[in-house]
């Protein structure tokens, strides 16, 4: 490297990468206006912002997925015109994007390699590739074998291949975008130990991350952009999760939700010797037993992969089980259809939202209708009765603070967390007249504002201090730490330990879902 570093992680000279005035518009929105970003060579630089604030576009100028309307990028000092990714790569500078690039048959070593040009007889480099995998594994700390497949990796591997494949091409200045969301505690550290290394031998690094505490730990400085400008940019040292929450939406921010004492009642969901097959045919839920009662969240942590979304849909009645029991509210609802599950008094909030939990074509009105679109008052002799209709649907807009221009916009032109909240609505107030409902939400929070996620969490309390009973199965450890009041840990198909919720943290969570 041409530049050298302070102690500090921070350079004296030109930094590594400046982007100046860069501005973006689309159709209705402004994306980038005036933004000014820079990189020092031998730091770690952390982008925050919620959803739309502008630094997923400013990272597409950096790489070439978009172009700017106004301003420059310069690398070294020297303007740098990024038409493609290929001339980013050219120039030095990676990606690793939230989800994996690799090809699942190809070893490690031929990951590495692809891309990166063929020996004469049209094969990949694969035995080069795997001689320097094993040096830069040693280098900086990655463990990995050069012959395994990738399909047989966990995601903690897969990610260090994708560290790999930037460190082959010796890149300079990397974005790393949400890098930590699919890892245990462990993963995370050793992530952090790699990313320091490559800070250290001179590289920059663009670290995005929701996770505060994350960004606290490692970053040398931390900007932080809303609605397309930067509002901030701060130390570490000088700063908090809270400031740096207050600082992204612009207002103060409960990074927890308020809890009230704990009132339990009655069994309200009981899973007994469940097992369930997965989609690969393999036992994806193994003799799994657990109860949830009224008036408490139980948490269900796990990396993903372990059987959490097998488990959710085989008591939701979306997948079917090989044998064991589910009962809701005392009606034995095992084999049920989801129609008489949900008659039993469950409601579901599924993971893949836009999948499985909204139809994208349909109004905000239709969406909350799916559940009573037969039922008085809002359909009488097979005609829907439309001003029931959307005075319900008004109604459960405004009382969960669903940002939509009108009700009849289309679902799928809202965000992330207006589309979750809208499914929490209808699932919601179809148990919570009954005050005896078992309420499964998969993934609460996930890819959506923290405002919107303050939002829900919220409503998660309000609905277990009301009497319902919560099941809560997240990725997040941070959001099941500040949700439950017990949390299970799934590794390998099996609940393996049910803990209070004082009796938890992150590290000892990290440490069960791993077999540690």
């Amino acid at each position: 490297m041409a530049m050298t570093t302070t102690s500090g992680g921070t350079s004296q000279e030109t930094p590594l990468l400046q982007m100046k005035g860069i501005s973006k518009a689309f159709p209705g929105v402004v994306a980038n206006a005036e933004v000014d970003f820079d990189v020092r060579a031998g730091e770690v630089h952390a982008l925050l912002g919620e959803n739309g604030a502008g630094k997923s576009t400013l990272m597409k100028i950096l790489f070439g997925l978009q172009s700017p309307d106004r301003g420059e990028v310069l690398l070294d000092g020297s303007p740098l015109r990024v038409r493609s990714p290929r001339d980013a790569i050219a120039a030095g500078i990676g990606m690793i994007h939230q989800h994996f690039m690799l090809a699942p048959s190809l070893t490690v070593a031929e990951n590495v390699a692809l891309g990166l040009g063929r020996n004469p007889f049209g094969r990949v480099r694969a035995g080069e590739a795997a001689a320097r995998v094993v040096e830069l594994s040693e280098r900086y700390e990655i463990d990995v074998d050069p012959a395994a497949k990738s399909w047989q990796l966990s995601v903690g591997e897969r990610q260090r291949v994708e560290i790999l494949k930037v460190l082959f091409r010796d890149t300079r200045l990397l974005v790393l975008d949400e890098p930590t969301a699919v890892l245990t505690p462990p993963e995370v550290t050793q992530l952090f130990t790699t990313l320091r290394r490559m800070a250290d031998d001179g590289r920059g690094l663009v670290f995005i991350s929701h996770k505060l505490h994350e960004v606290l730990a490692l970053a040398d400085r931390i900007t932080v952009m809303r609605d397309g400008t930067v509002t901030g940019e701060v130390l570490p040292a000088d700063s908090s999760r809270q400031q740096l929450a207050d600082l992204m939406v612009g207002r103060p921010v409960k990074l927890a939700p308020d809890r009230a004492g704990l009132h339990v009642g009655a069994d309200r969901l009981v899973v007994s010797q469940l097992c369930v097959i997965g989609d690969r045919r393999l036992v994806a839920v193994d003799d799994v037993s657990l109860s949830l009662r009224a008036g408490e969240v139980l948490g269900i942590a796990g990396v993903s992969g372990n059987g959490q979304r097998e488990l959710a849909e085989a008591i939701t009645g979306l997948r079917p089980s090989q044998s064991g029991t589910v009962v809701v509210n005392g009606i034995a609802v095992t084999g049920a259809s989801p129609g008489a599950v949900r008659a039993a008094g469950l409601a579901y909030v599924p993971e893949e939202r836009m999948r499985d939990g909204a139809i994208g074509e349909f109004a905000v009105w239709e969406n909350l209708l799916l559940l009573d679109h037969g039922r008085e008052p809002f359909c009488r002799r097979g005609m829907l009765q439309m001003g029931a209709v959307r005075s319900h649907a008004k109604q459960l807009v405004d009382d969960f603070a669903v940002r939509t221009p009108t009700l009849d916009t289309r679902t799928a032109s809202l965000s992330g967390g207006n589309i979750q909240k809208l499914i929490m609505a209808r699932e919601m107030s179809a148990i919570m007249p009954r005050g005896a409902g078992v309420l499964v939400v998969s993934q609460p929070t996930r890819g959506v504002d923290i405002g919107a996620a303050e939002y829900i969490h919220a409503r998660l309390i309000a609905a277990r201090d009301a009497g319902l009973a919560v099941l809560v199965i997240s990725e997040d450890l941070d959001e099941v730490l500040a949700l439950s009041d017990r949390i299970g840990v799934m590794l390998d198909g099996q609940l393996v330990t049910v803990l209070d919720r004082v009796d938890c943290t992150l590290e000892r969570l990290g440490l069960w879902m791993t077999g540690g």
